[in-house]
């Protein structure tokens, strides 16, 4: 596991995998100091601080620092069910040499109700895996875990407590299409009026219709609408970056240029005229 400030919410993931587990790894952000550490020590934990590398890099870390055979990736706001508990040994148990590893579905926790529908959910997610047989991988924060090998599908569910309130969802639409925003400057990547118009539309309309969101009540609408509205944010702030980039002027003009422009053709700077003792110019001389 990694994790930052945690304090609040990291005892429901440790609970969750205290009593089978045979070693806890924990790798701290350095700079943490909401009692983590502490809370982390209390289930057995053994924590290592350092310095935030990014989501793909620091899970890598932790993953090295494993000893056992077979490893379990659990974020902070996760927790393992009690029937993804029972089934866990029991693969572990009758895994063939051939297989590398197992995933199983994801089930998060939307003000009040869990989301069974939509986008959100089977969100399978692979976790449990054999050590030195996968890796992880993919463009931060998004990140995924590459297994070369054969992965097979446990049915137990992984539980998900990522959204703590509606503010903290926005919270994170925002701070996930700014991460959007420079991944695209990286890779030079353009946003259309396609983008803009239609993949929102369809967010919405895959979610919501396609996968039956409705079935989730109104936390089901909620869900497809701010996926939707994630969608059109990190595209339009795609945008907004590329017009701005285009309206900046390749280079400002230089200062002298900036007071010649001020003083009229020749650069010269106009005095400001006495108000005490004018001074009579002659026609056809230059002020000295």
């Amino acid at each position: 596991m990694i994790a930052g400030a945690e304090a609040h919410r990291i005892g429901k993931a440790l609970a969750s995998v205290e009593a089978w587990a045979a070693e806890i790894i924990v790798v701290l952000n350095e700079e943490v100091q909401d009692g983590t550490e502490r809370i982390a020590a209390q289930y057995g934990a053994k924590v290592f601080r350092e310095p935030w590398k990014g989501h793909v890099a620091q899970k890598n870390s932790a993953a090295a620092k494993a000893s056992q055979p077979w490893l379990l990736g659990l974020d902070a706001d996760e927790a393992v069910s009690p029937e993804l508990a029972a089934e866990l040994p029991q693969a572990i148990a009758v895994a063939g040499v051939a297989v590398a590893a197992y995933r199983f579905p994801r089930c998060t926790l939307y003000c009040g109700r869990w989301i069974r529908h939509g986008d959100w959910y089977p969100d399978y997610q692979t976790r449990l895996w054999r050590r030195g047989q996968a890796e992880w991988t993919g463009i931060d924060p998004h990140d995924r875990l590459n297994v070369p090998g054969r992965v097979e599908r446990l049915r137990g569910p992984l539980q998900h407590f990522s959204m703590e309130s509606l503010n903290h969802q926005v919270a994170k639409t925002v701070q996930y299409a700014d991460e959007f925003v420079r991944q695209c400057a990286e890779r030079r990547q353009a946003a259309s009026a396609a983008d803009l118009a239609v993949r929102p539309f369809w967010r919405f309309f895959r979610g919501y219709v396609v996968r039956l969101s409705f079935l989730d009540g109104w936390q089901g609408f909620s869900v497809a609408w701010m996926t939707a509205f994630y969608t059109f944010l990190r595209y339009v702030r795609v945008r907004e970056e590329q017009e701005r980039k285009e309206d900046c002027p390749a280079s400002a003009p230089s200062p002298s240029a900036t007071r010649g422009e001020r003083a009229g053709e020749g650069g010269s700077i106009a005095k400001p005229v006495p108000t005490i003792r004018p001074v009579p110019i002659t026609p056809g001389r230059t002020e000295p």
